[in-house]
């Protein structure tokens, strides 16, 4: 499986370089800040490493396998990552010192390439959990009081803050869950399918994305009903940097699209990335967008000519950026 998909980015890279000089700009090594393998970042972050190295130098890019949409902005802030793919709402929230981060800032991130995919925000429950509660409106049911067990990923997740974000707009929070008798678990994302097959969790919030493999486990693993973010969660959320939207329907159980909040995704690069390597690497990932949705469907949308605008980077763009934007007439 591996070599299969080494393979399948190596043609993609074939492909690119065929269209673009191999020529190093600059001696500069560059990380790219992801998630772990087999996660949409990661086959992002590999493909867009086999489209700058050949420009950047031989063994000059080097993907991070960790981190997340909460401890990107942070990689690259504490000079751990080059450039790094982040929510747009997590860049927003380190930028500015937001209280997700603790009293921690990144002022020194800045954003290449904005409107990347959409992200976002959803939340579903164990059919049996639903019909047992009588309904499938999230605000009655954190309103009711009654013990449920929420289940969301670790620390560092993009959906952690969201969840804290809807919990708090009904009067709640992780710990009134666990004071009315209920419980918050969180899990790796290889054992979120485990403990909703196990009944160990009602309520599962996440980061909805097209063909997400852990969501289309989850479909698999157990009845699911897909609930809508309500309307004062949702107000909250985009007071806090998210988008109110609507997804799918992308998955098995999901009946119909349901309202969520967009993240947004974004590439940030830390401000003393030198200006030409920031342009040459928002200039590649633009002009090769058409590979990138190929690489994986989750970046099949991106419009490059939108790349720059505010919505889609939620803070201040790299010189090397602008200069590129700037040519091709999109600013």
């Amino acid at each position: 499986m591996i070599t299969k998909f080494r393979n399948h980015l190596t043609a993609i890279a074939i492909a690119v370089t065929a269209a673009t000089t191999a020529t190093s700009i600059v001696a500069q090594d560059v990380r790219i800040g992801a998630m772990r393998e087999g996660t949409a970042w990661y086959v992002f972050a590999a493909t867009l490493e086999q489209m700058i190295e050949p420009k950047l130098g031989a063994n000059s890019v080097e993907i991070i396998a960790r981190g997340g949409g909460v401890a990107n902005p942070m990689v690259v802030q504490g000079g751990k990552a080059e450039i790094a793919l982040s929510n747009v709402a997590t860049a927003k929230w380190a930028s500015e010192g937001h209280s997700a981060y603790g009293g921690a800032s990144a002022p020194d991130i800045r954003a290449l390439v904005g409107g990347l995919n959409s992200v976002y925000v959803g939340a579903m429950a164990r059919k049996d959990f639903t019909d047992a509660m009588g309904t499938t409106d999230l605000a009655e049911i954190i309103k009711s009081g009654k013990p449920f067990t929420l289940l969301i990923k670790p620390t560092g997740s993009s959906a952690v803050p969201a969840a804290q974000m809807i919990l708090a707009a009904y009067g709640s929070s992780f710990d009134k869950v666990k004071a009315d008798g209920g419980d918050v678990i969180q899990v790796a994302q290889g054992q979120i399918a485990d403990s909703i097959r196990n009944g160990n969790a009602d309520i599962y919030v996440d980061t909805m994305i097209k063909n997400h493999p852990t969501i289309t486990e989850v479909n698999l693993t157990a009845d699911m009903v897909y609930l809508d973010v309500p309307q004062d969660a949702m107000d909250l959320l985009a007071a806090n940097g998210l988008a109110p939207g609507k997804y799918g329907p992308w998955f098995e159980d999901q009946t119909e699209a349901n309202a969520g909040a967009n993240l947004g995704t974004v590439l940030i690069a830390n401000a003393s990335l030198d200006d030409d390597v920031a342009y040459e690497i928002t200039k590649t990932l633009c002009e090769n967008a058409e590979a990138m949705g190929k690489a994986h469907a989750a970046w099949s949308f991106f419009k490059p000519e939108n790349a720059w605008k505010p919505a889609n980077i939620g803070i201040e763009l790299h010189p090397g950026a602008i200069r590129y934007y700037k040519e091709k007439g999109w600013m």
